[in-house]
This record gives C-alpha cells, structure tokens and sequence, in this order.
C-alpha cells in the first residue's frame, strides 16, 4: 500500500526545499531534533515525537527538486528501519510549490496511519512556509505510556522552543539561578548532558552554534546514549553507584527546570502542560534529596500556595521562587 498526499505552499521550490532538508528549519515544524547527512546513501535520524525516531538513508537528493529515502521507526515491529521508502518532489504551481510525497511498502493499517501522520505535517509545513514556525506540536507530549526517556524528549522540545525564541543576544542576561548568567547556564546545561551521556557509557563532546542548535545536538546525544544503554542496572555517578532509572531521570528535570529558567531570564514565554509537569515533578521527587540541598546544588523547597500550578509546583520543588 501507498500513502500518497500533497500541499500547495506558498513559498519557491528552493526555499521549500530549505523546509526539508535544514535541520533548524525542520525544528520549525516536523522535528524535536534530529541529524541529517544530505546525500546519496547519507544517513538521518529524526526524532519526531517522544519515543518514536525515524531513520534511514537517502537514495535521491536533487535541490528543489526532489528526495527520496528509506525509511522506518527505529526499534519498531512494524515500519522497521529500510522496510519503506519516501519520495517528496517540488513541483512550481501558481502561487507558490506544490509538495507531494508518496510513501510505499505499508500494509493497509500502516497506510491509513501514515497518512494521518504526513497529513498532519504537510499541513504544519504549510503554515511555517506562511508564519516562520508552525508553533508547538500536539504529537510532541508525553503520551500515554510515559517512561524518563519519553518525558525527556517531551522536555527537550519545549527547551529547544525557549532557546528558539531566546537567540543569540541575551548571554549575559541574570537567571533565576543566582550564580549563572544564560551563557553560565547553557554551559551547565551542556556539561550536564555530555555527563550524563558519559554515563550512560557514550561520551562526546559539545558543538558549536547557537543555544537552540547546540542543545538540540547535545540533547539527541545524550537521549540516544540512554536507549542505548536502557533503564536497567545502576550507573556511577559523582555521589557513587545509582540506579540506571533515576540517572536518567535528571535527563527530564534539566530540560524542564533549565527551560523555564532561560524563559524567565528573558522574558519568553513558558508553556508546559500538567501531565508532563506532573510526571517530572515525580521523577525531581526521586531526585533532589535532603543530602542535596546543599545551596550548590539545590537550594531548599520554596514553599507555596494551593492555587499554583503544576509547573509551579515543579520549579518551587528546585528551590526556586515563582
């Protein structure tokens, strides 16, 4: 079976073909984060919603022309790696590109939900080819079977949506965290995830870019060294041998917590909904221990009201004032 949908958009077939390929761009609209390799037999992984990765190969690369590429959910029974492909062509129409995309090798369940998938992103390609960004993203939530790698990648996609609309001008701005600036932070956020990547037994070095670039990069890194890894046994950590579980719940609480500091730093907007910040409440509770209130670390609760919200019960938990 093939899934095969289109969407007129309003921009050149070059600037389109800058929608699909630039890994900032496709952060507008399709992914949390992800890498892409452009060429023939090139590899990308694409992070697009908490626990479902897309990977494969490209196997046509032709600007503002056309792509085609295996594809396939990692880790998945169904729609494995290289068990379909897609091809997208650019074609010129009045008013703008039209985008077509096919994808075969799907069964007839696996059709009808694709479709329902491309429809949905064809749709928010349409509005960052008007707009410059499609907006947060329904499919990028926690879902109904969370873990701490899910809610981490939930978190990561409203960090990286802060650090978007943060940019590269408020470096020296003062954080809610005392002692840091929100180059200080990025920094700490970035030692953080290359640690715990290390951890998890996948070291690597932060990149370049901007804040938003180099967190996505950092973020996906460490997240992938985690499902590498998994859950079970401990890890050595600073304080000493930890469950696997609880280290990687700090994944989710530096995403979160960190975001709504960059947010506040700089006036942007915050928005985390109740489920997520319920989930990761819990994991901080498992977390930030007595022992670790320590003022270098975590200072103590902030106490606060009854008619707070969730987040805010989150972020008064790692002693901050909301």
């Amino acid at each position: 079976m093939s899934v095969d949908v289109s969407v007129l958009v309003p921009t050149s077939a070059e600037e389109t073909y800058g929608w699909l390929t630039e890994p900032a761009k496709l952060r507008r609209w399709q992914l949390i984060a992800g890498r892409t390799d452009l060429r023939v037999g090139g590899e990308f992984r694409w992070l697009i919603a908490p626990g479902h990765t897309a990977v494969g190969a490209y196997t046509a690369v032709e600007p503002a022309r056309r792509l085609a590429y295996a594809w396939g959910w990692e880790g998945a029974e169904e729609v494995p790696p290289g068990s379909s492909t897609v091809e997208v062509t650019l074609a010129p129409s009045a008013g703008g590109t039209e985008v077509r995309l096919v994808h075969d090798g799907l069964s007839d369940v696996q059709a009808k939900a694709h479709a329902e998938g491309w429809e949905h992103f064809l749709q928010r390609l349409r509005t960052v080819t008007i707009i410059g960004d499609a907006g947060p993203d329904e499919v990028a939530g926690l879902g109904d079977d969370p873990n701490p790698l899910t809610a981490a990648e939930a978190s990561l996609a409203i960090c990286l949506r802060v650090l978007r609309a943060v940019g590269t001008s408020h470096g020296a701005d003062k954080t809610p965290c005392a002692k840091f600036t929100v180059d200080d932070l990025l920094d700490h956020l970035l030692g953080s995830l290359t640690s715990l990547a290390g951890m998890a037994g996948r070291p690597f070095e932060a990149g370049d870019g901007t804040p938003e670039e180099r967190v996505a990069d950092a973020g996906l890194r460490s997240i992938e060294a985690w499902r590498a890894r998994g859950l079970d046994g401990t890890v050595t950590a600073r304080l000493g041998e930890i469950p696997a579980e609880l280290a990687s719940a700090i994944l989710s609480v530096e995403f979160l917590v960190h975001g709504w500091d960059f947010a506040v730093a700089t006036g942007v907007d915050f928005k985390a909904d109740d489920k997520l910040s319920a989930y990761v409440l819990d994991l901080a509770r498992g977390l930030i221990t007595p022992q670790v209130r320590d003022g270098e670390q975590f200072a103590a609760e902030v106490p606060v009201g009854p008619d707070v919200n969730t987040l805010e019960r989150l972020v008064a938990f790692t002693g901050r004032a909301v």
